[in-house]
């Protein structure tokens, strides 16, 4: 599941990339981030991993934001809360609008948009993704060992309802990896979510991702965990996908006693998608402060 990380630099350090820059992936080489290729899968049945809509303003005229796309992924919470990167809801023009599509294939559904109301940016937004307000970690950008790279879209928990049926994630308690320990990490089942691209690909004109903007899902495997990151292995031959660009903010799921919970957001790797997938942990005092206003924790 190369479909993980979003739209990135030289070293897929979604952390640090803009959502502008993702952005211009997309125009360029369609959804950023996407599920990898190998063991992978379609996820119809994940109803609350969804992708975050945009509309913005692309040919700086100022006045009407012109450019409707999905550039991260994410997951709902609860009813009105979708959880996703902060890299992936800030340096947008002021004039940005933040939605939220539970589509199992958001770039089918906004190619439609596109075709039914050209010259409609408006209507072409409000027929893929419900509009939302976003809320990032005040400490965000922060230093390396906790980036604080999290943050919230607050959509209106009726018209979700109306739109698609998803059950929200279950969030982890307090320190929960770490009272796993090495031992426990090891023989835990990980899994990985999002609308990414797919692994490099060798073309003409040098690497390419192809693909993104489909729900999709992979098999990962425990790395290492550190004070504010799980990083999870995407290795090919043992079994596993794995995150690319588009999948940043998107969910990694830990089977923790007969129950998958949500454990990580993607948000960073390696280049051409095909070793660790680097996530922000949800179990921190950090993480659980920022997400308490929003969210009954576990």
């Amino acid at each position: 599941m190369t479909t993980a990380a979003r739209a990135g630099t030289t070293a897929r350090r979604a952390t640090v990339i803009t959502a502008a820059a993702c952005a211009a992936v997309l125009g360029a080489a369609l959804p950023s981030s996407a599920i990898n290729t190998y063991n992978a899968a379609p996820a119809p049945e994940r109803t609350e991993v969804g992708s975050l809509v945009v509309q913005y303003d692309h040919d700086e005229d100022a006045t009407t934001p012109d450019r409707v796309r999905w550039v991260c992924s994410g997951t709902m919470i609860d009813g009105d809360t979708f959880l996703t990167a902060a890299h992936c809801t800030t340096d947008w023009p002021e004039n940005v609008k933040f939605g939220v599509s539970l589509d199992q294939d958001v770039q089918a559904a906004l190619d439609q948009a596109a075709e039914d109301h050209p010259g409609d940016p408006d209507t072409a937004f409000a027929t893929v993704a419900v509009p939302g307000t976003e809320h990032n970690h005040p400490g965000y950008p922060g230093p390396a060992a906790d980036t604080r790279d999290i943050s919230v879209v607050e959509v209106p928990a009726a018209a979700m309802k109306a739109r698609w049926d998803f059950t929200p994630a279950t969030l982890p308690t307090a320190g929960q990896l770490d009272d796993l320990g090495a031992q426990g990490l090891n023989a835990t089942d990980f899994l990985v979510a999002g609308y990414g691209t797919q692994e490099a690909q060798n073309g003409p004109g040098g690497h390419t991702h192809p693909g993104g903007g489909v729900r999709m899902k992979a098999p990962l495997t425990y790395n290492a965990l550190n004070k504010a990151w799980l990083r999870l292995s995407m290795t090919a031959p043992q079994g596993n996908g794995g995150a690319c660009y588009g999948d940043s903010g998107g969910p990694n799921f830990a089977r923790i006693d007969g129950t998958l919970t949500l454990v990580g957001t993607t948000i960073t790797g390696d280049t051409p998608c095909k070793a660790t997938n680097v996530t922000y942990r949800l179990d921190t005092p950090g993480a659980r402060d920022f997400l308490a206003p929003f969210v009954t924790l576990p």
